[in-house]
């Protein structure tokens, strides 16, 4: 016979325990009417009791499992922006011919409001983000990319970023640029045309990236003013950017 489940024990329980509660009242005060109409009343309040249990404090669990997801995802993805992110936004926003319209509005500052920051996505989303890559910085970025490898598979075992498509489009697009240049043999000697097809795909990761590390800023500077102090002073945008704090 199959053992019954925690919940079937606890419904066992809770239903003995009414009816003994129940019967204790009608052997201590007697009167029968008044404790079928006790139970009764109980019955027909019970519709609203599950209402308000499913409709309200199953949205507040899951407003709060929501806002813990986010925590965690943004973890991820402040680690990301450490270990990788940063790095190649370095490299390929120097390379952006068109930067230098949109730096000053990239280079975050901690007196910014919500509205800023949506403004400068909204500038963004006009941007052409023409990054052109020669085969040596291709090469440089390939090294790169494949030295962190074993990280950016950790980072796709993570059942969170699935809460976050955005984030999922910019593992994709770098994971699909380190296996583009990682199959190519001898980038020294690649010809215009392949040359032209990976700055396709280094653009599009660049212009992932750039919006990905926008919005991970604006949550920094609205919930962890100190990880956003040392993010702006290593802005990748900024040319004059540095850890050091100076007066």
């Amino acid at each position: 016979m199959k053992r019954l489940t925690w919940e079937t024990r606890l419904g066992i329980f809770l239903v003995l325990a009414s009816v003994a509660i129940y019967t204790v009242k009608f052997l201590v005060f007697g009167a029968p009417e008044n404790t079928y109409y006790y139970i009764f009343n109980a019955l027909g309040f019970l519709p609203i009791n599950v209402l308000l249990v499913t409709l309200i404090l199953n949205q507040l669990l899951t407003v709060r499992a929501r806002r813990d997801k986010l925590q965690k995802l943004n973890m991820v993805i402040g680690t990301f922006f450490s270990e990788v992110g940063t790095n190649l936004l370095v490299r390929l926003s120097d390379r952006d011919a068109g930067l230098e319209t949109i730096r000053c509005d990239l280079v975050v500052r901690d007196d910014w409001s919500p509205k800023e920051f949506e403004e400068v996505r909204a500038c963004l989303a006009n941007h052409p983000h023409e990054v052109r890559v020669d085969a040596d910085e291709l090469d440089a970025i390939r090294t790169f990319l494949i030295q962190k490898r074993p990280f950016l598979l950790r980072l796709l075992e993570n059942p969170v970023l699935l809460e976050h498509e955005h984030f999922t489009e910019v593992l994709r697009a770098v994971f699909h640029l380190a296996d583009e240049l990682e199959r190519r043999d001898d980038l020294a000697h690649t010809p215009a045309t392949d040359l032209a097809h990976l700055n396709v795909d280094v653009n599009r990761a660049y212009r992932l990236l750039v919006v990905q590390w926008l919005d991970y800023m604006a949550y920094l500077k609205e919930h962890y003013p100190y990880l956003f102090s040392l993010a702006m002073r290593t802005n990748p945008f900024d040319e004059n950017a540095s850890p050091v704090v100076r007066g």
